[in-house]
């Protein structure tokens, strides 16, 4: 039987300003990525989506960006091999000291972004938030990109590695995320989104924007919290998924 973790970025709301319909989401993911505070996110938003995701038995990860707050965390920035390692840590002890405060304990680690995007394929970066996160917990799961730098990084290091598939994002043909300043970036249409999660994680297919099948392995599928209609896409894909006989379950489970 195929399975799969839906994973969910969340907690990005900061101040006065509010982003997504996290606590909702989560009755249909598996696991929750909680902003950190550099991209998105603040200490009261982390303690309230924290334990909402405890509350609901959904596990815990940390999601940390680049501190960029205007660009969301969005935009490439020149960061040191150093600074990498200590913005990383800096931010995965502030989800896991609301987990461990509120009984819970950190499953998992998601970077965000530019970040994220950027580790797909510097190596040397990968390696050295693979080495962040095993430093801080070596139980901790490493999400990456399928097929990336990042997960031969967590590998490496000895880390649990989730290779994570996209609903809403078309792919190239070496298996990397069409660039968002691309107009074809995202994938608008619900169809063509629920046809492609069920190839991806029933066949291990995806079909990239020139038209070729790229091989992909399916541990994590994201679905954004932040995307417009997101509670009800993310509903429409987990009841798809268990119609096809997919089991839907968290990683951190046996």
């Amino acid at each position: 039987m195929a399975r799969i973790d839906l994973n969910c970025d969340m907690g990005e709301s900061f101040g006065a300003y509010s982003m997504g319909d996290d606590i909702a989401i989560l009755d249909f993911v598996n696991s929750a990525n909680i902003a950190c505070g550099f991209h998105a996110g603040d200490p009261q938003t982390i303690h309230k989506t924290v334990k909402a995701a405890l509350g609901k038995g959904v596990s815990i990860g940390a999601h940390p960006g680049l501190p960029d707050l205007q660009g969301f965390g969005r935009r490439t920035m020149a960061i040191s091999m150093s600074e990498a390692y200590d913005m990383v840590i800096y931010q995965i002890g502030a989800v896991a000291g609301f987990a461990q405060a509120l009984g819970g304990r950190l499953a998992h680690v998601k970077a965000h972004g530019a970040l994220y995007n950027m580790a797909a394929k510097d190596q040397r970066l990968a390696n050295v938030i693979a080495k962040a996160v095993r430093d801080f917990d070596s139980r901790l799961i490493m999400f990456g990109l399928a097929a990336s730098a990042m997960i031969e990084a967590a590998e490496d290091v000895g880390l649990r590695a989730a290779n994570e598939v996209f609903a809403d994002r078309t792919y190239q043909d070496d298996g990397s995320l069409t660039p968002r300043s691309q107009s074809n970036a995202m994938i608008e249409d619900e169809e063509q989104s629920v046809a492609q999660v069920k190839r991806m994680v029933t066949e291990g297919i995806v079909r990239s924007v020139d038209g070729n099948d790229v091989r992909v392995r399916a541990d994590t599928l994201c679905i954004h919290g932040d995307q417009p209609n997101a509670l009800a896409f993310a509903r429409r894909i987990r009841t798809e998924l268990e119609r096809a006989g997919v089991e839907v379950k968290a990683l951190s489970t046996p």
